[in-house]
């Protein structure tokens, strides 16, 4: 093998490895703080190793394409899974049954997010998406002494063992129609024309990767399985499993003029725009957090379509910005609810009821948690205000004016939920029952690494700077 394809395979080497490493020493002897400490040693290497990665790509082999942007969704994807490899540890200090597990199947979920981003072959895609999806069945139902987290559980495996069929079937077609199996080969075998089970295939291949994503209309299962999973199963469904699958999404749309046609754009600003209002319309009526939550993220993989629907220009840089400051924004609200829930050894503490007046027993938590709501809101000074500004000039300078007034709109009907959740942090009722977070919690790792979060969504709010340039310079090396 080649140094170079060495270095680019070395954080997918580095996570396999802390899994099977981890794996081992469960079955010698099962400690806690030893699994979580090898864990995040093995996700700090891969995150160094992604780095040097970033130094020789862009380099090809016959399953993946490293490219800057495989190297930035790997980065998002294991600092994710960082995140929620450290919070875990507080999460699941309380937790009846065995714990160690959890962090094999964290780790080989990172792995399959780490392959799908990269690929650039049929198989690969399958094979990483499995691995990515297969851990999660198991991580969302980890609680399996509570039955909604069951329940989440067994919602996620039928639908997405559904979802699967579709994108098997979708490939199945393409393969019919081209005799190719490499992505890059069978997109230019469709130059000549889609026919009909080109189109079919493609159709099939959006209905699978639309489930993965939560958008319209593939998003029931989303406020159920985000309010009955354990808090980091959640987190790295919401943050890591979404990166990797857009990831792919964008390489198709940006590798591949055939789809870029009108008839696949007009479908895509369909599903842009039913998912920027459906996600915001229906978040108005919960009182859940995690719910709120769930159906924040529709709406923001509606507002991500937009680098889809246009695919030139600003489309990839856009896209390494919004992901960014959703996947920050995203890590710093559900690390508030894991630390909260931590202590209870039970159903997750999500409902807003039990936050009411957090900011009197726990003013930096909820400076934490105020500030995740705005930047998801995408409030100036936060880093959800540069992701916001960027899909807004992206539909501008396209003349999409359709889309540009759906992020408006939709921005509009997100701010009085978010502001919702803020208000109630600082209410106080008398005589309500109290979830609050250990007395140590900012002294502990978890408290570290959400106020770190947090910080970096302020820092990079007020200066964007070095994310828009990693943005610019992954980005420009996706588009060649």
């Amino acid at each position: 093998m080649p140094f170079a394809a060495l270095v680019a395979y070395l954080p997918m080497i580095l996570v396999a490895a802390t899994a099977v490493a981890v794996m081992l020493g469960i079955a010698w002897r099962r400690e806690h703080t030893v699994t979580v400490a090898a864990s995040v040693l093995g996700l700090v290497l891969a995150l160094i190793a992604q780095a040097f990665a970033w130094r020789v790509i862009p380099v090809q082999t016959p399953l993946l394409s490293f490219d800057g942007l495989a190297v930035l969704a790997g980065l998002l994807i294991l600092a994710s899974t960082l995140v929620c490899a450290i919070l875990s540890h507080a999460y699941l200090e309380s937790f009846h049954g065995a714990r160690e597990e959890f962090y094999v199947l964290l780790l080989c979920a990172a792995a399959g997010g780490l392959v799908l981003a990269a690929s650039r072959h049929l198989a690969s895609l399958f094979v990483g998406l499995e691995l990515l999806s297969m851990p999660l069945y198991g991580m969302l139902a980890y609680a399996f002494h509570e039955q909604r987290s069951l329940e989440a559980g067994i919602k996620y495996l039928v639908l997405s063992a559904a979802a699967s069929a579709f994108l098997l079937f979708g490939m199945a077609l393409l393969y019919a129609q081209t005799g190719e199996l490499r992505i890059g080969l069978l997109m230019a075998g469709l130059n000549d024309g889609l026919g009909l089970w080109g189109l079919a295939g493609i159709g099939l291949l959006l209905v699978g990767l639309g489930f993965k994503l939560s958008v319209v209309p593939f998003h029931l299962w989303t406020p159920d399985v985000y309010e009955g999973g354990p808090g980091p199963a959640t987190t790295f469904l919401a943050t890591a499993s979404k990166v990797a699958v857009f990831a792919l999404l964008l390489r198709l749309m940006l590798s591949a003029p055939v789809v870029q046609g009108d008839w696949l754009r007009s479908v895509l600003t369909g599903l842009a725009l039913a998912s920027m209002l459906v996600g915001n319309l229906l978040a108005l009526t919960q009182s859940n957090l995690k719910r709120i939550l769930g159906y924040s993220s529709i709406a923001h993989f509606g507002y991500l379509l937009i680098a889809l629907v246009v695919a030139d220009g600003l489309a990839a840089e856009t896209t390494g910005v919004y992901l960014i400051t959703y996947v920050l924004s995203t890590l710093a609200a559900f690390g508030v609810v894991i630390l909260v829930s931590s202590t209870t050894g039970g159903e997750d503490v999500a409902a807003l009821h039990y936050y009411r007046g957090l900011f009197w027993r726990r003013p930096f938590l909820t400076a934490v948690l105020t500030v995740a709501m705005l930047s998801l809101a995408g409030i100036p000074a936060t880093v959800g205000f540069i992701g916001k500004f960027y899909l807004i000039a992206l539909g501008v300078e396209a003349q999409r004016w359709w889309l540009v007034g759906g992020i408006i709109l939709g921005s509009a009907i997100g701010l009085y939920y978010y502001l919702r959740v803020t208000i109630t942090l600082f209410l106080v009722e008398p005589g309500m029952r109290r979830r609050d977070a250990s007395d140590d919690w900012g002294v502990r790792a978890g408290g570290v690494v959400v106020l770190a979060v947090a910080v970096l969504v302020i820092l990079l709010g007020l200066y964007p700077s070095p994310m828009i340039e990693l943005a610019r310079v992954l980005g420009g090396i996706a588009i060649r």
